[in-house]
């Protein structure tokens, strides 16, 4: 049984989005159930070992280095299942810049349930907001060229759809979101098919036979597997793996349009933007999503 939603989502050229418009809601509420399950399990007993149950208080979330904020609506549905009565009063929304010491939200209420539900939703958010931000960075770098940042399928298990949610927050596009909304022949499905030739012609048939209509992208290593590409035919996109700077503007200059291109392979803020100045479509990078550094975020008791 697979528990993801098939989410019909590539890349949107409407780059705004709603949370729910890639985690359903249903999805989102079973994710922080489990979260909490993990976490509270039968009790909260720090705090109910020395707070009373009917003690009402305050806290804000605040902010401790500047950033991209994300996961706001996630941490107020949070504070909601674990007490209802708790008001959340967000001050900021996603995507917003943030600075040391901005608030991002105050909760109110029974204070067992503010501190319950703190960790699970700074969870969220911490991580969320890193990803944000060092994608907004990434953006940044590349804002004065036609390329688009795009992320990749290393996600953490089960995180996939909150993390490409966080791409889209800090201004990056999603690719695919897993292996069902898209054909990608890598080099190691282009070797066990037999070659390029066998690979593409082996995956018309298959749509074909299944009436799916996917898009096609296959990875080439070399020019030399580029132009098998270019003669064969069939494809939506070409990603050149692993090419540098140089080849990739010969790359791009040979494809002339006929497809859309695709960078990837150890690209990082330092290199970007040589990558982007080509003129490639899209540039993947993998790190924007499991090579973050959570945000730094606290709550305070308010007195």
């Amino acid at each position: 049984m697979y528990l993801c939603p098939q989410i019909e989502l590539i890349i949107s050229e409407n780059h705004q989005m709603n949370m729910y418009d890639l985690i359903p809601e249903q999805y989102l509420l079973n994710h922080i159930r489990l979260a909490l399950d993990e976490d509270v399990k039968d009790g909260d007993h720090s705090s109910l070992a020395c707070i009373a149950k009917d003690t009402l208080d305050k806290a804000k979330l605040v902010a401790k280095q500047e950033g991209i904020i994300c996961g706001i609506e996630i941490a107020k549905k949070v504070y909601s299942l674990v007490d209802n009565k708790i008001i959340f009063t967000p001050y900021l929304k996603d995507g917003d810049k943030i600075k040391k010491g901005d608030i991002v939200f105050k909760v109110e209420g029974p204070a067992i349930g503010i501190l319950t539900a703190e960790r699970t939703a700074l969870n969220y958010m911490q991580r969320l907001s890193g990803i944000a931000t060092s994608t907004n960075k990434y953006v940044e770098l590349i804002k004065e060229t036609k390329a688009k940042l795009l992320d990749t399928r290393k996600t953490t298990p089960s995180m996939r759809l909150f993390e490409k949610y966080a791409v889209k927050v800090g201004g990056g596009y999603n690719h695919r979101i897993g292996l069902y909304d898209m054909i990608m022949l890598k080099d190691n499905h282009i070797d066990f098919a037999g070659g390029i030739k066998e690979a593409i012609t082996k995956t018309h048939h298959y749509l074909k036979e299944l009436k799916k209509d996917l898009k096609i992208e296959i990875e080439v290593r070399s020019m030399e597997e580029l132009e098998q590409v270019m003669e064969i035919g069939g494809v939506n996109r070409i990603m050149l793996d692993n090419f540098t700077p140089e080849l990739l503007s010969i790359a791009i200059e040979r494809i002339g349009g006929k497809y859309e291109s695709e960078s990837s392979g150890g690209i990082n803020k330092e290199t970007i933007l040589s990558f982007a100045k080509t003129g490639v479509d899209y540039i993947s990078v993998g790190s924007l999503t499991h090579q973050i550094q959570s945000l730094d975020l606290s709550l305070v008791a308010e007195r």
